[in-house]
């Protein structure tokens, strides 16, 4: 079998469709495949853009068929609990409705308003989303970051169904800071953070005050805080005299170890692997990059020949 591995998708339909295109993909019986190959999504398939029953309805018909597989994204996690009602109450939800959280949530609100039949039905469809895949012991993918420890840690604790999916019960812990699973999900879903020194910030891309940064997980030897960060940030620069804290310098991927996908970092510029088995799929689509895949054909190391992106297209973000 050979493997498209696709990024986050954010409601760009038309992203989506011309990506497919490019693969090869054709639709049958209203669904794109191609024979040989199955897509993989890193999840983010919502908010941001304007075309989410366009992209739902291609990728889910295409995972419904057996033609695609998903893992889930924070976007997704985040909007089970944006509808999903805590216990014994009628109006307070999982993740609160707050000004920062609609905002983040609002053009699928537009088109999957709250406590709608429709809207239930895709609630319950994203939680079928296992939170990580491993095919065929070639390759690994999760939505933000790979940590063997934590995930072997919340499978024995009984958190997951054996499709590696989050247990329906257990999305009111999964919320709750301080629990281990609240502390596990933030990092396999978002990524590992690093609090600022005392006094530090910065803004970022949605304009919220942040004061932690999210590092480069898969790099050993971490040093500075401009070095750990994913992104540059320019606020950081005058701290490159500061060390990091000891627990966060020496995390990393091993070299030896099998191929791992991720999205979620609104990479930009040359799309390349990070590293001979360390690829990131998300190159900002959700505004004005492309949308990546990469095609996996047993081949080893990663390679940049085998990215392919999506035209040159306006974002349908408004």
């Amino acid at each position: 079998m050979n493997y498209d591995i696709i990024g986050d998708i954010h409601g760009q339909a038309h992203k989506l469709t011309s990506l497919l295109d490019k693969l090869g993909y054709t639709k049958q019986q209203g669904v794109y495949q191609q024979e040989g190959h199955q897509a993989v999504f890193v999840g983010d398939f919502i908010d941001r853009g304007t075309q989410h029953k366009q992209v739902i309805g291609i990728v889910k018909s295409m995972i419904d068929a057996g033609k695609a597989l998903a893992v889930m994204g924070n976007h997704e996690f985040n909007a089970i609990c944006y509808h999903t009602l805590k216990a014994d109450s009628a109006d307070q939800y999982l993740r609160k409705h707050d000004e920062k959280h609609f905002k983040q949530h609002k053009k699928f609100l537009e088109e999957y308003p709250l406590d709608h039949p429709e809207t239930n039905e895709l609630i319950d469809w994203f939680k079928t989303l296992p939170l990580y895949l491993e095919l065929e012991g070639k390759f690994r993918v999760i939505h933000a970051c790979w940590d063997k420890t934590i995930i072997d840690d919340i499978k024995s604790k009984g958190y997951l169904n054996d499709v590696d999916t989050l247990k329906t019960e257990f999305y009111p812990q999964a919320v709750e800071k301080g629990h281990e699973l609240y502390e596990a999900l933030e990092i396999l879903l978002k990524g590992r953070e690093v609090k600022l020194p005392i006094g530090q910030s910065f803004q970022d891309k949605d304009d919220n005050t942040r004061h932690e940064i999210r590092i480069k997980w898969w790099e050993k030897d971490l040093e500075t805080y401009q070095h750990a960060s994913v992104l540059p940030i320019e606020s950081l620069k005058e701290l490159n005299h500061l060390s990091l804290p000891d627990e966060v310098k020496n995390f990393g991927y091993p070299s030896n170890q099998i191929a791992v996908f991720f999205g979620h970092y609104w990479f930009s510029g040359e799309v390349k692997p990070i590293s001979d088995n360390i690829a990131c799929l998300d190159y900002s689509a959700a505004k004005s990059g492309p949308l990546v895949a990469y095609r996996w054909k047993e081949q080893s190391p990663l390679h940049k020949r085998f990215f392919l992106e999506s035209e040159d297209l306006i974002t349908s973000e408004v």
